[in-house]
């Protein structure tokens, strides 16, 4: 099958949609607000390197070790260069064409769609890529939609992707992938909402948002809006209203994605109105119940209706026996979001360029504007993570509780208050930086979630 439309798939479809397309079979299932689209399903994928002959070569060229920075390179390269070189089958490429066309008839015109990567490990339905492949935004014509779907299966052989696998233990040929074309929501905000909080697991909806499309929320470009919401009594907790420098939007000559400067009279101006806040609350309890564990959903807004555009359960939630604090008396230099939490000390590397990256030895606090996801090696060696900005949902904050790794994000100064300063200690749930080692204690029994 090279062709799977959403509405036709549910959850027992990893195999063949990847965890991102089941995970939008089952919303539309529900009749939730999710964007039309279809599939290029991963059979599709694994019949494209079989039939043009290149699988042998592609899985020897991934045979190194990801260690050496100059091989990884190269198997990348490798990599790329068999599957762009490689043609797609004549009947592959019909029926992708065939399904845009459809994808077009039903909307009305030719749509601008989302392309994103959807990987799925055979036997291992529940094993998580996120972030490890590529996703193209405001992609419109068939031709085009079928260069997005050839790059998609590029990303999965990109350095981090293949650094990821094999540290995860996952065997290349057994990792496939699907791509998912849906029509694109030209969001006027949009953001991630978590059904309970991502560490505690308290029974609160946790809201950010943003201006434009949700990448600058996503990526951490940006500190976007937070919102808490008590799910019982559906009351407003908090509204967190941050500065918004920066949003990415379709540029209405081109169509191409781009990010731009946010107008003045919207960077500090809040981005959710309560009835949005309480309609996203609800559509989140609705996505919860029909999976029975609290997820962490992607969402966007045009003309004042919601769409969701992705859904995944909330895996960072800990079982804690303890509560560690620190003691007393430390000298608080610098505050931000605490988004991983635990308590470490180190010494201070701040990074403002990739290259920079090497410089970040075992045991170090790294220091930076924002992460991603060529960042992670580097964020594996560090103890402790702090970001000028970003969010509870941004690349730092998630990669950092899938880590294990104590991470206070959006400080807005941590680059600049920090240089100088050689040891440090950082509290990740409180989002406190301190000058110098700290002793920490066992305070009292942290409830178990």
């Amino acid at each position: 099958m090279i062709i799977a439309w959403l509405e036709e798939v549910r959850s027992k479809d990893v195999s063949l949609v990847g965890g991102k397309g089941a995970s939008l079979g089952e919303m539309m299932n529900e009749e939730l607000p999710v964007p039309r689209g279809f599939a290029v399903t991963a059979q599709a994928f694994r019949q494209f390197i079989d039939d043009t002959g290149i699988a042998k070569k592609l899985f020897e060229s991934l045979e190194i070790d990801v260690d050496d920075s100059e091989a990884l390179k190269n198997a990348e390269k490798k990599a790329k260069s068999l599957i762009t070189d490689a043609k797609m089958p004549p009947e592959m490429k019909r029926a992708i064409l065939s399904a845009y066309d459809k994808l077009c008839d039903r909307e009305g015109e030719e749509v601008f769609v989302a392309v994103r990567s959807s990987a799925t490990a055979e036997d291992l339905p529940d094993a998580s890529f996120a972030g490890q492949q590529e996703t193209f935004l405001n992609v419109r014509g068939g031709e085009a939609v079928v260069d997005a779907v050839k790059r998609c299966w590029i990303s999965l052989y990109g350095a981090r992707a293949i650094f990821y696998r094999v540290k995860q233990g996952f065997e290349h040929e057994h990792v496939n992938i699907a791509v998912i074309i849906q029509t694109m929501v030209d969001a006027d905000k949009a953001g991630v909402l978590f059904t309970a909080h991502p560490t505690s697991g308290e029974s609160t909806t946790i809201i950010e948002a943003g201006w434009g499309l949700g990448e600058a929320v996503v990526s951490g470009s940006i500190s976007p809006d937070n919102y808490v919401v008590d799910r019982k009594t559906k009351k407003i907790l908090q509204r967190n209203i941050a500065t918004k420098n920066l949003m990415h939007i379709r540029d209405k000559d081109t169509g191409k994605t781009i990010q731009k400067k946010v107008p003045d009279d919207m960077m500090d101006k809040k981005v959710l109105t309560d009835i949005e806040l309480m309609k996203l609350t609800e559509l989140g309890e609705i996505v919860e119940n029909h999976y029975g564990i609290p997820q962490d959903v992607e969402w966007a807004i045009v003309n004042e209706k919601i769409y969701m555009l992705q859904s995944r359960p909330i895996t960072t939630i800990q079982r804690r026996e303890k509560e560690i604090q620190l003691e007393d008396g430390g000298e608080l230099i610098l505050e931000g979001i605490g988004s991983s939490p635990g308590i470490a000390y180190g010494n201070v590397e701040i990074v403002s360029k990739l290259d920079e990256l090497d410089r970040v030895d075992e045991g170090d606090i790294l220091v930076t504007k924002m992460t991603t996801p060529d960042m992670v090696t580097a964020m594996k060696r560090a103890v402790g993570i702090i970001t000028d900005e970003g969010g509870l949902t941004c690349h730092a904050a998630i990669v950092s509780r899938e880590l294990g790794t104590p991470c206070i994000v959006g400080t807005k100064k941590g680059t600049t208050v920090l240089k100088g300063v050689k040891l440090v200690t950082i509290d990740g749930e409180k989002g406190h930086v301190y000058q110098g080692k700290l002793e920490q204690a066992v305070t009292k029994e942290a409830q178990v979630v």
